[in-house]
């Protein structure tokens, strides 16, 4: 690998060739580039050697429609053990490394889906287990987002403008996709995913869609024109952008599209790989390939691969059909019914006819088994659990059916899937379903984010042998109650807390007080989020301060970060009002000195690699049974900060490994929900509890402004009556406001034992291995797919 004179020489070298600059005259985007190719020169061997040793023993393929991999620049140094070796050769040039923070994130996912995809890759290289990563090349990725007046603004996310220096094109393993009457050209964009400390180089493949050919001017006629450019727009707009709006018939057959776009590309890119290796004989494709579906999104894959085993390769369904079922795996990532996909069956007719043929033959096939099972396809069940119903295409009960394992990404969700949402398939398929707890990798949420921590845990447990197996950081229980471990933890936090701080005034210019507890919620907007049960908690401790019903409270900064779905009215909403209540808190001058609110925007990996290491506080406050895991929780723990949360996804796993002690749990749990979801009255709660009524009342009485748009009173309205699609306050928002409001006082009370609260996060710190990705990565190779040692 490389030196640090090397390192320095072929920058240099490479900066001259492609910018004509010199080090000093460089802008930071010229040197990312300049550094970045000379780091994969350096990789190709290792990266070729990866993929030749791939092709000789079984591979998983991860399909997904979200790789939330971040900026890489640091993450790949780091990987590559040249993170201090780059510091050094920029500084004796005259240069900073810190300048790559004006790198764009690499806008290719949302939220925790796309970034536990990230992550798993990373932790495959780094184990050497096989995994290829399969998505879309987006130009647009999502969004950036602005505030703006209190509101979210969403701008073009043009992350490439720069140039992509990690990802290489490759001409001539393009293929082509059939979408209904329309040909896509899919071009493959490889990056390396490089393992930490090993030779092994993963590949995460990216299709970008382009036209089939290019509009030939010699034959220019007018209606030729606009026939060749409608379609090269048709083309361009499949990878344009992550996550269409698909409020609309048009959004929704777009979104389709991408979702049949990337899983036939993929599907066919496994086949011709398979059949380079080991010919047309498909009796040991399963035995070579493992594709993990993650989520719904690429469920199409299932029909696509069947069709092409049928269609090009002559196999009979049956064949076809018992290949992908030993083939594929699903992870469902949600309980909700209404976020599992389902299409109009005329849209998927439109789209892919002759894969809607094939989902009609696999439903055929379903009904067929059941009647085996001596259950009628008139039964109750059986319509219940129909591939196609009522004209519509459910994705999750195709993935259930066609699938050799589907698994859960926390206990809890894994258990409430066997019970409620998929109840019926686990009584027909119990041996099917497993529980995979989701994980992260602690290279970039520890080491990399966490230098000071990073550097602290090393030199207590005497090697960094953690990096790579987190197990090791239950060594560090033993100096839990060492005082001065604990005061060096302090100052640790004190430097993270002033770091976010000062980035915070520059990114989003508000001055926030290191010394404040930082209490920090970010994750997607979601209702079920319950971002609003904790704007609701500010403002009732706001009023109890105000009128002296609180007299001691730790000086608090409650900071949030999240983006809103463009189309999702209610979540900018929320936005809204949260950043009305910063509003007016932090101008009050009786209150301000204790307590600020921030809405940071533009929440991303590189934002969260900020906020992650500087809490106090993480807030986990979705409504018991609906958060599927969250990871988001595993990186506030493993960075030392307390759980404040409801008995939900993986915050449950959390509280067995640290103990309920070290952490605050409130709220109704599941089993408590489920008994009163029918009788709950939130009216009545309202109107019978004054500090509540006080709370919800701001969203009509003029407190705030929400611009004219009767956003706070279609809000004001949800919770007390109620929606055509709903019932009132259906997240329980009322129903836990009041013992969240006691478990955020008590955890601010606590605090002020320094010592004894610094005892608390380290305790989380001590015992976050179990939600390493590495170890959930190795479970799925072992006990899914089959791969690696």
């Amino acid at each position: 690998m490389f030196n640090r004179e090397q390192l320095k020489q072929d920058f240099c070298t490479l900066l001259a060739a492609q910018s004509q600059k010199t080090p000093e005259t460089a802008t930071p985007y010229e040197q990312h580039n300049a550094l970045s190719a000379a780091l994969m020169a350096q990789l190709a061997q290792n990266w070729s050697k990866t993929r030749s040793a791939a092709v000789k023993k079984k591979c998983a393929h991860y399909l997904s429609a979200e790789f939330l991999v971040g900026r890489m620049v640091y993450n790949n140094l780091l990987s590559l053990g040249l993170l201090d070796d780059a510091q050094a050769v920029f500084a004796e040039l005259g240069l900073d490394l810190s300048a790559f923070e004006e790198i764009e994130d690499m806008a290719l996912g949302n939220g925790g889906l796309g970034r536990l995809a990230a992550c798993f890759l990373d932790s495959a290289a780094t184990h050497d287990i096989p995994l290829n990563g399969y998505g879309i090349r987006y130009r647009y990725g999502l969004f950036k987002q602005r505030i703006e007046n209190g509101a979210q603004t969403e701008i073009a996310d043009d992350w490439a403008r720069f140039g992509d220096p990690w990802s290489v094109r490759h001409e001539d393993e393009a293929v082509l996709v059939e979408l209904g009457g329309l040909t896509v050209r899919a071009l493959p964009y490889d990056m390396p995913v490089i393992g930490y400390g090993t030779n092994t180089v993963g590949t995460l493949r990216l299709w970008q869609a382009e036209p089939v050919q290019e509009f030939d001017f010699a034959l220019f006629n007018a209606q030729k024109y606009e026939q060749e450019a409608e379609a090269r727009n048709a083309a361009f707009a499949i990878s344009a952008v992550l996550y269409p709006n698909d409020s609309t018939p048009a959004g929704k057959k777009l979104r389709l599209r991408q979702q049949y776009f990337f899983s036939s590309a993929s599907v066919q890119d496994i086949i011709k790989k398979y059949k380079a290796a080991h010919g047309s004989d498909f009796s040991q494709f399963a035995a070579y390939n493992a594709i993990q579906l993650n989520d719904t999104h690429p469920v199409i894959a299932i029909p696509e691969l069947i069709r092409i085993l049928m269609d090009e390769e002559g196999l009979s369904f049956t064949e076809a059909f018992g290949i992908a079922q030993q083939t594929f795996g699903y992870t469902n990532h949600t309980v909700m019914p209404e976020a599992l996909e389902c299409w109009s069956g005329a849209m998927v007719k439109e789209v892919a006819p002759r894969v809607y043929e094939i989902i009609r033959m696999i439903n055929e096939h379903f009904l067929r088994t059941m009647a085996d099972k001596g259950l009628r396809p008139t039964s109750a069940t059986v319509k219940g659990m129909r591939l196609i119903a009522g004209g519509t295409v459910h994705m999750a009960r195709l993935a259930v059916y066609a699938t050799a394992h589907v698994n859960g990404v926390a206990w809890l969700h894994t258990e409430l899937l066997k019970t409620t949402l998929l109840k019926d398939w686990y009584a027909l398929y119990p041996e099917r379903f497993t529980n995979k707890t989701n994980g992260i990798t602690q290279r970039r949420w520890l080491a990399l984010c966490n230098r000071e921590l990073s550097g602290e845990i090393t030199r207590l447990l005497g090697s960094d042998g953690w990096v790579k197996n987190l197990e090791e950081l239950g060594g560090l229980k033993k100096f839990a109650d060492d005082k001065q471990v604990l005061a060096r933890f302090n100052d640790i936090k004190r430097v993270k807390k002033q770091q976010l701080a000062d980035y915070v005034l520059q990114h989003d210019g508000f001055r926030l007080n290191p010394d404040f507890i930082f209490d920090i919620q970010v994750k997607r907007l979601h209702e079920y989020k319950r971002q609003l049960l904790n704007a609701f908690a500010i403002l009732d401790i706001y009023f109890k301060l105000k009128d002296g019903t609180i007299k001691e409270f730790t000086p608090t900064a409650f900071i949030f970060g999240a983006k809103s779905a463009p189309g999702y009215d209610r979540a900018k909403g929320i936005i809204r009002y949260i950043c009305e209540i910063a509003r007016l808190i932090n101008s009050d001058p009786a209150v301000n000195t204790r307590m600020q609110v921030v809405f940071v925007a533009n929440y991303n990996v590189s934002y969260g690699e900020k906020l992650f290491p500087a809490a106090d506080i993480s807030e986990q406050i979705s409504t018991a049974g609906t958060e599927a895991s969250g990871t988001g929780n595993m990186k506030f723990m493993l960075n030392g900060a307390v759980t404040l949360g409801t008995y939900d996804g993986a915050n449950i796993e959390i509280v067995q490994e640290a103990g309920q002690e070290n952490n605050y749990i409130f709220g109704a749990r599941v089993e408590e929900i489920m008994s009163i979801k029918d009788s709950y009255n939130p009216r009545a709660l309202y109107e019978s509890t004054p500090n509540i009524r006080r709370v919800v009342d701001t969203l009509v009485d003029g407190t705030f402004s929400d611009g004219g748009t009767g956003s706070f009173k279609e809000l004001y309205t949800s919770l007390l009556d109620g929606a055509s699609w709903h019932k009132p306050d259906h997240y329980f928002l009322l129903h836990d406001l009041n013992a969240y409001v006691e478990e955020k006082l008590k955890v601010n009370r606590e605090y002020n034992d320094r010592l004894a609260f610094a005892k608390k996060c380290f305790m989380n710190v001590a015992s976050a291995a179990k939600f390493s990705s590495d170890r959930t990565i190795k479970e799925y190779a072992g006990e899914i797919w089959g791969v690696g040692k």
